[in-house]
């Protein structure tokens, strides 16, 4: 048994060491574009909260998460109810949110509603819908009626990546993938800087959708979400990323900053804007 960690353990030097050399390699060769697109152009994360750096400063939108856990006899009657009154704010004028998407797991955590709503004017735009929703009977009545409906629920507050493409409406069918990654606290930064540049990898065939990190709610989480035709789709996506250069490196250098993640495949409702 010693022998076989002792070997284990060799060959864990050896890889280190075989990377120390390229990396040595790249940095005095000539062509140094690889090297320098791995460690060029990064953010200075003393200068400013990660919220601050990584977010899109121009649109000042603000996005909720839902997430709904709903008794499994009532997911029909819940699609419904959700439905009409998502309407109901995203046509009103008078409330400044509009819904992005709404979403059934297919696979994941089943009898699960997502609901991604955005807030165009940040914070003062959330207070002032909340004011006017505290005062909306016809939403009082609604939040009583679907309460009867739901197991659990809990929600999250998020800003969008400044280099990720911002939701619009599409039409379908397709399926959604939310890839879920919990970070390491203090990480946030270096994961957009490997992301800023890995993004351009992701979108030949317009998967992405837009991506987002959490301000209240859970911290240091991380949603990508993506669009396919199908899970074959989906699969060959994917496996075309590892052809492009510096996809890899994008893997390598992200994945230990990772504590945890998670995939949900989604399947959107008919009132999504997102199809």
């Amino acid at each position: 048994m010693a022998t076989t960690v002792w070997s284990k353990g060799q060959m864990l030097f050896g890889y280190s060491s075989r990377l120390h050399r390229a990396i040595r390699r790249f940095s005095e060769s000539g062509d140094k574009g690889w090297f320098r697109s791995v460690f060029a152009h990064k953010l200075d994360a003393r200068k400013d909260a990660h919220s601050n750096l990584l977010s899109k400063k121009e649109t000042s939108n603000l996005y909720k998460i839902q997430f709904h856990n709903v008794k499994p006899e009532c997911m029909e009657a819940y699609n419904s109810l959700e439905a009409e009154v998502q309407t109901r704010l995203h046509q009103n004028q008078d409330y400044p949110c509009e819904v992005v998407g709404s979403w059934n797991t297919w696979y994941g955590e089943q009898d699960q509603a997502v609901h991604l709503w955005r807030y165009r004017g940040g914070y003062p735009a959330l207070t002032e819908c909340l004011k006017k929703l505290n005062n909306d009977k016809a939403y009082f009545e609604f939040r009583k009626e679907r309460a009867k409906m739901l197991i659990s629920r809990r929600n999250q507050l998020l800003l969008e990546f400044s280099f990720w493409n911002e939701p619009v409406p599409r039409p379908g069918p397709n399926i959604y993938e939310m890839r879920t990654y919990f970070l390491k606290p203090g990480t946030m930064i270096e994961w957009g800087n490997h992301w800023a540049r890995a993004i351009m990898h992701r979108q030949e065939n317009n998967e992405a959708i837009g991506g987002f990190f959490s301000q209240i709610g859970d911290l240091y989480v991380v949603h990508h979400l993506w669009a396919y035709e199908s899970l074959q789709s989906r699969e060959d996506t994917r496996s075309s990323a590892w052809l492009k250069d510096g996809w890899d490196a994008n893997v390598y250098y992200t994945v230990p900053l990772i504590r945890s993640m998670e995939s949900r495949i989604m399947i959107p409702t008919k009132s999504s804007p997102l199809q």
